[in-house]
């Protein structure tokens, strides 16, 4: 971890809750409280947030890796912590903060993909849900079992239904049941499952494919992909054909289709 990159807030359970890596133009972010499996403390969510939002104003990294450190990918929130202060100004702050972090991943330019190993669960499949793409292993577990708890996943249920289908989502959510690496695959939650020793260098492939495009046209992607979804189809053409117009109009376009025309690597914009 890089001087420039260290965390910026401290966890009462670890001096770095979070570790970040740069390297190619990628950067990787370690939720670091593998005692806890990586609950989301309200300590490590704050260091999420501010290492995602001088991610998206750096323009060197053009993808990110979220991963955690130890048996689990995410467990969640730190229901500890949360028992520890009852009150509701605490529980609030929680899922304010964790609701803004979810949208810095979705808002941000950079596409960002969950690799996720051992268990993803409420909070932690909410991460994985909102994560542009996702990879894991071939025995990762993934479940919303906050109703067994008596507190619906109702936060995690926002990501869950946007990421896969609704009656799919709903079993999840009203049974509280974990489901397979084959499973999450099958419903679109991540994208495929690969044995353990092929994961981080399956993930660090598609971060460096991505990493290889043109940052700007990334940026307009993500965007775009985002915003078509909530309008009706007509709507979407309208707003795509204007999106593709624009992006049409920049010089890495015209790089790109004259690199292809000259058969040759193209040469993107910074």
């Amino acid at each position: 971890m890089s001087a420039a990159a260290a965390p910026t807030q401290l966890d009462s359970t670890s001096e770095t809750p979070l570790l970040r890596d740069d390297a190619d133009g990628i950067a990787t972010l370690t939720l670091n409280r593998p005692a806890a499996r990586n609950a989301l403390s309200l300590g490590l969510m704050a260091a999420l947030q501010a290492e995602l939002d001088a991610i998206r104003a750096d323009r060197s990294v053009r993808a990110v890796i979220l991963r955690g450190a130890g048996p689990a990918f995410c467990a969640g929130h730190d229901l500890k912590e949360m028992r520890a202060q009852p009150d509701r100004a605490f529980a609030e702050a929680v899922f304010r903060a964790c609701s803004a972090l979810m949208l810095a991943i979705t808002q941000m330019p950079q596409p960002v993909i969950a690799q996720v190993h051992g268990i993803a669960t409420a909070a932690g499949c909410q991460l994985v849900a909102t994560c542009d793409l996702a990879v894991c292993t071939r025995d990762a577990r993934f479940a919303t079992p906050g109703v067994n708890i008596g507190l619906f996943c109702s936060t995690p249920m926002v990501a869950l239904s946007r990421a896969v289908p609704r009656k799919a989502a709903l079993e999840m959510l009203l049974l509280g049941e974990p489901i397979d690496a084959t499973e999450a695959v099958r419903i679109g939650l991540v994208n495929r499952a690969v044995p353990e020793s092929e994961l981080e260098g399956t993930v660090r492939g598609m971060a460096m494919r991505i990493a290889a495009k043109a940052p700007r046209v990334l940026a307009i992607g993500k965007e775009a992909f985002a915003a078509q979804a909530d309008l009706g189809l007509e709507d979407a053409y309208a707003y795509a054909a204007e999106v593709m117009t624009r992006n049409l109009m920049m010089a890495d376009a015209a790089e790109g289709i004259d690199a292809f025309l000259q058969k040759r690597e193209p040469r993107w914009e910074a």
